[in-house]
Protein backbone atom coordinates (compact mmCIF):
# COMPACT_ATOMS: atom_id res chain seq x y z
CA UNK A 1 0.00 0.00 0.00
CA UNK A 2 1.04 3.24 -0.53
CA UNK A 3 -1.56 4.77 2.56
CA UNK A 4 0.26 6.95 5.11
CA UNK A 5 -1.79 6.00 7.76
CA UNK A 6 -2.06 2.12 7.03
CA UNK A 7 1.68 2.09 6.64
CA UNK A 8 2.35 4.61 10.11
CA UNK A 9 -0.68 2.08 12.39
CA UNK A 10 1.25 -1.37 11.41
CA UNK A 11 2.85 -3.18 13.87
CA UNK A 12 6.06 -3.80 11.34
CA UNK A 13 6.20 -3.19 7.70
CA UNK A 14 7.65 -4.83 4.84
CA UNK A 15 9.54 -3.50 1.94
CA UNK A 16 9.79 -6.25 -0.29
CA UNK A 17 10.35 -5.65 -4.55
CA UNK A 18 12.41 -6.83 -7.69
CA UNK A 19 12.89 -4.23 -10.06
CA UNK A 20 15.34 -1.29 -10.69
CA UNK A 21 16.72 1.24 -8.39
CA UNK A 22 15.87 3.95 -10.43
CA UNK A 23 12.24 3.77 -10.99
CA UNK A 24 11.58 2.33 -7.24
CA UNK A 25 13.15 5.38 -5.90
CA UNK A 26 11.25 7.29 -8.47
CA UNK A 27 8.06 6.01 -7.62
CA UNK A 28 8.54 5.99 -3.85
CA UNK A 29 9.10 9.84 -4.23
CA UNK A 30 6.27 10.59 -6.21
CA UNK A 31 4.18 9.46 -3.39
CA UNK A 32 6.30 10.88 -0.66
CA UNK A 33 6.62 7.28 0.26
CA UNK A 34 10.83 8.33 0.86
CA UNK A 35 10.21 10.53 3.43
CA UNK A 36 7.52 8.03 5.52
CA UNK A 37 9.82 4.63 5.07
CA UNK A 38 13.34 6.60 6.90
CA UNK A 39 10.21 8.34 9.75
CA UNK A 40 8.96 4.62 10.81
CA UNK A 41 9.79 3.83 13.90
CA UNK A 42 8.30 0.19 14.52
CA UNK A 43 10.61 -2.57 12.73
CA UNK A 44 10.70 -2.57 9.09
CA UNK A 45 12.40 -5.53 7.07
CA UNK A 46 13.58 -4.71 3.16
CA UNK A 47 13.73 -7.75 0.90
CA UNK A 48 15.76 -7.79 -2.05
CA UNK A 49 15.59 -4.32 -3.85
CA UNK A 50 13.84 -2.82 -0.68
CA UNK A 51 17.74 -3.95 1.23
CA UNK A 52 19.01 -1.93 -1.91
CA UNK A 53 16.40 0.92 -1.65
CA UNK A 54 17.72 1.68 2.22
CA UNK A 55 21.00 2.14 1.49
CA UNK A 56 22.68 5.38 0.51
CA UNK A 57 23.23 5.32 -3.30
CA UNK A 58 22.94 2.30 -5.85
CA UNK A 59 25.26 2.46 -9.21
CA UNK A 60 21.94 0.69 -10.76
CA UNK A 61 21.00 4.30 -12.80
CA UNK A 62 23.06 6.26 -10.18
CA UNK A 63 20.03 6.44 -7.82
CA UNK A 64 20.33 8.49 -5.07
CA UNK A 65 18.50 6.40 -2.32
CA UNK A 66 16.78 6.64 1.20
CA UNK A 67 20.26 6.43 2.93
CA UNK A 68 18.89 4.50 6.02
CA UNK A 69 22.00 2.14 5.87
CA UNK A 70 25.54 3.85 5.12
CA UNK A 71 26.34 1.21 2.00
CA UNK A 72 26.21 1.91 -1.40
CA UNK A 73 24.98 -0.60 -3.69
CA UNK A 74 27.20 -1.78 -6.57
CA UNK A 75 27.03 -3.88 -9.67
CA UNK A 76 28.81 -7.77 -9.42
CA UNK A 77 32.78 -7.27 -11.39
CA UNK A 78 32.66 -8.69 -14.36
CA UNK A 79 35.22 -12.09 -14.07
CA UNK A 80 35.94 -13.04 -17.37
CA UNK A 81 34.72 -16.74 -16.11
CA UNK A 82 31.47 -17.86 -18.14
CA UNK A 83 30.68 -20.19 -15.56
CA UNK A 84 29.81 -16.93 -13.05
CA UNK A 85 27.01 -15.57 -14.23
CA UNK A 86 25.12 -11.85 -13.39
CA UNK A 87 22.60 -11.86 -12.42
CA UNK A 88 23.30 -14.20 -9.76
CA UNK A 89 20.29 -16.95 -9.45
CA UNK A 90 20.20 -19.62 -6.83
CA UNK A 91 21.26 -20.42 -3.49
CA UNK A 92 23.63 -19.19 -0.90
CA UNK A 93 24.63 -19.96 2.33
CA UNK A 94 24.71 -16.71 4.97
CA UNK A 95 27.22 -16.64 7.79
CA UNK A 96 28.90 -14.61 10.65
CA UNK A 97 25.21 -13.88 12.25
CA UNK A 98 24.52 -11.15 14.13
CA UNK A 99 21.01 -10.61 14.77
CA UNK A 100 17.64 -11.87 16.85
CA UNK A 101 16.61 -12.33 12.93
CA UNK A 102 18.53 -15.11 12.59
CA UNK A 103 17.59 -16.64 15.86
CA UNK A 104 16.84 -20.44 15.81
CA UNK A 105 19.26 -20.98 12.40
CA UNK A 106 22.26 -23.16 11.80
CA UNK A 107 25.55 -21.60 10.23
CA UNK A 108 25.54 -21.56 6.97
CA UNK A 109 22.22 -21.91 6.45
CA UNK A 110 21.09 -21.60 2.44
CA UNK A 111 19.29 -18.75 0.61
CA UNK A 112 17.91 -17.49 -2.71
CA UNK A 113 18.74 -15.02 -4.34
CA UNK A 114 18.14 -13.34 -7.55
CA UNK A 115 20.35 -10.04 -8.17
CA UNK A 116 22.85 -8.19 -9.94
CA UNK A 117 23.94 -5.83 -7.51
CA UNK A 118 24.95 -5.73 -3.90
CA UNK A 119 26.16 -4.02 -0.89
CA UNK A 120 29.27 -4.36 0.35
CA UNK A 121 30.22 -5.49 3.66
CA UNK A 122 30.23 -2.78 6.74
CA UNK A 123 29.40 -1.36 10.27
CA UNK A 124 25.71 -2.51 9.58
CA UNK A 125 26.14 -5.76 8.24
CA UNK A 126 24.22 -8.48 10.45
CA UNK A 127 24.87 -11.89 7.96
CA UNK A 128 27.24 -12.26 5.49
CA UNK A 129 27.49 -13.94 2.22
CA UNK A 130 29.33 -14.12 -1.21
CA UNK A 131 29.35 -14.39 -4.91
CA UNK A 132 32.46 -12.89 -6.74
CA UNK A 133 32.65 -10.58 -3.82
CA UNK A 134 31.56 -10.90 0.27
CA UNK A 135 28.80 -8.94 0.47
CA UNK A 136 26.37 -7.65 3.19
CA UNK A 137 23.42 -10.44 3.45
CA UNK A 138 21.68 -8.50 5.66
CA UNK A 139 22.15 -5.15 7.38
CA UNK A 140 20.17 -3.56 10.73
CA UNK A 141 20.46 -0.12 11.74
CA UNK A 142 17.92 0.67 14.87
CA UNK A 143 14.62 -0.98 13.55
CA UNK A 144 15.80 -1.25 10.43
CA UNK A 145 16.59 -4.34 9.11
CA UNK A 146 17.18 -5.80 5.58
CA UNK A 147 18.16 -8.86 3.27
CA UNK A 148 19.36 -9.10 -0.05
CA UNK A 149 17.55 -12.40 -0.31
CA UNK A 150 14.21 -13.40 -0.60
CA UNK A 151 13.02 -15.01 2.32
CA UNK A 152 9.76 -16.10 0.43
CA UNK A 153 11.59 -18.59 -1.88
CA UNK A 154 13.80 -19.89 0.95
CA UNK A 155 12.05 -22.20 2.45
CA UNK A 156 12.22 -22.90 5.80
CA UNK A 157 15.23 -20.51 6.46
CA UNK A 158 13.17 -17.69 4.84
CA UNK A 159 9.93 -19.06 6.82
CA UNK A 160 12.25 -19.01 10.25
CA UNK A 161 13.60 -15.36 9.56
CA UNK A 162 10.27 -13.58 9.12
CA UNK A 163 9.28 -15.19 12.19
CA UNK A 164 11.77 -13.53 13.90
CA UNK A 165 10.86 -10.48 12.37
CA UNK A 166 7.47 -10.59 13.61
CA UNK A 167 8.11 -11.17 16.77
CA UNK A 168 10.23 -8.33 17.06
CA UNK A 169 9.27 -5.42 19.48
Amino acid sequence: TDDESVIRSADKVIFPGVGHASPAMQYLRERKLDKLIVSLTQPVLGICIGLQLMCKHSEEGDTDCLGIFDEQVKLFPATGNQNVKIPQIGWNNIYDYKSGLFNGLSENAFVYTVHSYYAATGKQTIATTDYIVPFSAALQKDNFYAVQFHTEKSGTVGETILKNFISLS
